[in-house]
């Protein structure tokens, strides 16, 4: 059964890799699994064809056969499961390795996202500039815990896993703000999951479809 997955019409990000559907392109990519795109609009994510599949009118989606999900994380973790390029087959590292998947998308994707509301959401609010070295703050605290973990390791448990497919992906976040480079191993880190084939094949895939037409 042929594998759809959706992404922005046109990414807000202009094809820089962080829109989240270059996460599941990556994880399907680690996986070779082919797959196929349905662009959607922002109009297009808030009309019944859409909201039927992702309640919340966003990107990405997954459907395959009758199967049809939403939230990044659930998908990247239903292709993991079945891959063992993204899940070791061994119980207890299988376990560890879905552990940091939840780290990342609950332990430290949370402030990075606040510092993205904090600037573009929040940036015209008179308080905005009181708010930001606490924004920063929160970020650097989550940052130095996972430098600590992290250490001189490769990855985050042994073998690259789905665990270390979305803390990058969420570490990528960063690069604007400059912390990432206050921090030289998690800089590092990230660098290493840019390096890997099946990442460069998703950015590319999707830096394409934002690439400004040509005459």
């Amino acid at each position: 059964m042929t594998i759809t997955i959706t992404a922005f019409e046109r990414s807000p990000d202009g094809g820089k890799g962080l829109a989240r559907d270059t996460r599941v392109r990556w994880a399907l990519e680690e996986a070779g699994l082919p797959y196929e795109v349905r662009l959607v609009s922002f109009t297009g994510m808030k009309e019944p064809a859409h909201l039927a599949v992702h309640p919340f009118g966003q990107i990405p989606t997954y459907e395959e056969g009758d199967l049809a999900l939403f939230e990044t994380g659930a998908i990247v973790f239903h292709i993991a499961e079945r891959h063992p390029a993204l899940l070791p087959t061994e119980p207890d590292a299988r376990a560890r390795a879905i552990t940091w998947m939840f780290a990342a998308l609950s332990s430290v994707e949370p402030p990075v996202l606040d510092l993205q509301t904090a600037k573009f959401a929040e940036g015209d609010k008179s308080w905005a500039q009181e708010r930001m070295p606490l924004v920063f703050d929160r970020i650097r605290a989550r940052l130095s815990q996972l430098a600590d973990r992290l250490g001189d390791a490769e990855w985050l448990d042994g073998k690259f896993s789905a665990g270390d497919l979305l803390m990058v992906s969420v570490l990528l976040r960063l690069r604007m703000s400059g912390i990432l480079d206050e921090f030289p191993t998690l800089a590092a880190y990230v660098a290493r999951g840019e390096a890997r084939p099946a990442y460069q094949r998703a950015f590319a895939a999707q830096l394409a479809v934002n690439a400004p037409a040509t005459s």
